[in-house]
């Protein structure tokens, strides 16, 4: 028997091999779905479409941007045309699915496994305290017959909320073993949606589906179609991969079995420790804060950097303080990168497209600490250029991302701050930016000057002249 290894967030999982697989898994036949047309679809309604590029209006509900071109599978809903929902051709059992999706404001849609069982997608920016019905649930069953209030049961709720803003592509993956019949047609094993991981964050782990979710294509079967929901929202799809879940697979802790160590932000909202970002370079001297609104970020003390955020549960410290620990925490939830390295936030440059410092020698750059306000945030303090620099970072009260306001104490020339770095930068707006694939979106309410999108080290930097205060939002 071998071992084959995967990882569903920060915890390990081990998938048990078999030697067969499922016969007719005709879908998992396929590596992607291909989305130059919509050939491999059933009979697709109006409101699907096939698109090169796709984005949302933040200001209007249920409504995406296309452009022309292939590669993006787009359903459009309007008030006359309620869309319909999507079957493809071929049909599958076992399955491991992976993709992108992208929500425009207010919609919602889903996935369908075998057209019976539903992985909710919802616009849920923000919200707390998700349940089945919510994006990335596994949605209830239905009986007309039980008791008013009680119609929906069995539904399982994801375990925190790892959804972003609308408008940014998600990446979901499910691993799916379908229900296994006898010859007589009789129903001897039921669904299991052996993993279920959002944005890189498990949500569900082994959950054993006793039947099909509402709104069911029709009875349970041992290969039936994918079904992408159209009828409520507008919604985008991209990059839909298929893999053979084996035979008799199942799911178990791997590892050393270790009890994870979790910091409650109600008791310790603030955390210093090593923070590795993305798994690559250090940041020696981090602070992680946590904030009652779940929307949490990283800063460097050494550079003055903010350099990562996400929504969700906060900060898990089992590689910090279990045995004999190696100093680093993560992030529980589902984790934006604003820097790709540690590097001084501000600089002194000659221009806007001078080269960035990479360390803080010769500016000065002496840290003094933080304040804390009566909601237990920082305000950050340091020297550099000759002046105090202040950087106040705060959730946005809805929970949808974070401000920040920098302020030097007294204006020193030429100074830029270093907002973000990405593989790609693109203006979506009058003063609003969409960052790294359109994965976050940055915005600036009164920026004296317009920031500057340039080349660095094959990607883009995002800079702006500091006169005196900049003030910027980050959407995520």
């Amino acid at each position: 028997m071998k071992l084959n290894y995967l990882r569903f967030g920060t915890t390990a999982f081990v998938w048990l091999l078999g030697t067969t697989l499922v016969a007719g898994q005709q879908l998992t036949d396929k590596s992607e779905i291909g989305l130059s047309d919509l050939s491999g679809f059933k009979d697709p309604g109006k409101s699907w479409s096939i698109a090169g590029g796709v984005t949302a209006d933040l200001n209007e509900q249920n409504k995406l941007i296309v452009t022309k071109g292939t590669g993006v599978l787009v359903n459009q809903v309007g008030k006359k045309d309620h869309g319909t929902d999507l079957f493809t051709v071929a049909e599958h059992g076992d399955i491991v699915l992976e993709l992108d999706f992208l929500l425009a404001k207010g919609a919602n849609s889903g996935i369908y496994l075998q057209g019976n069982y539903e992985i909710q997608l919802e616009d849920v920016w923000g919200m707390k305290n998700l349940t089945s019905s919510n994006l990335g649930g596994i949605y209830p069953r239905w009986d007309d017959s039980r008791p008013a209030g009680m119609q929906g049961y069995e539904g399982h709720a994801p375990r925190q909320n790892a959804g972003k803003a609308p408008g940014t592509w998600q990446h979901i993956r499910i691993a799916f073993q379908a229900p296994k019949f006898d010859a007589s047609g009789k129903k001897t094993e039921n669904a299991r949606m052996i993993g279920i991981e959002l944005n890189g964050v498990l949500i569900h782990d082994d959950v054993e589906l006793f039947g099909a979710t509402r709104g069911a294509a029709g009875p349970e079967k041992a290969l039936a179609p994918l079904r992408l929901q159209g009828d409520h929202g507008a919604v985008a799809f991209r990059n839909i991969k298929i893999s053979k879940l084996p035979a008799n697979a199942t799911a178990r802790r791997g590892g050393d079995n270790t009890d994870p160590i979790y910091i409650d932000p109600l008791n310790t909202p603030l955390i210093r420790s090593f923070v590795d970002i993305n798994g690559g370079p250090r940041v020696v001297h981090a602070i992680s804060v946590a904030s009652p609104e779940e929307i949490h970020y990283s800063y460097d003390l050494d550079n003055g950097l903010l350099f990562q955020g996400w929504h969700g549960d906060f900060i898990d410290a089992t590689p910090m303080w279990h045995d004999r620990g190696n100093g680093t925490s993560r992030p529980r939830g589902a984790v934006v990168t604003f820097s790709r390295k540690p590097v001084p936030a501000l600089a002194k440059l000659t221009d806007a497209k001078a080269a960035w410092i990479a360390d803080t020698t010769g500016t000065g750059f002496r840290t003094k600490g933080y304040t804390i306000d009566g909601a237990n945030r920082p305000t950050f303090v340091y020297n550099i250029y000759g002046t105090k620099v202040t950087d106040a970072i705060k959730p946005v009260a809805n929970g949808q991302g974070l401000t920040r306001e920098i302020s030097l104490e007294k204006p020193v020339d030429n100074v830029y701050a270093l907002v973000a770095t990405a593989s790609d930068i693109t203006e979506a707006g009058k003063g609003l930016y969409l960052l790294d694939g359109q994965s976050y979106y940055i915005k600036f309410d009164d920026a004296k000057d317009k920031p500057v999108i340039r080349d660095a080290n094959g990607g883009k930097e995002l800079v702006v002249l500091v006169r005196g205060k900049l003030n910027y939002s980050i959407l995520f």
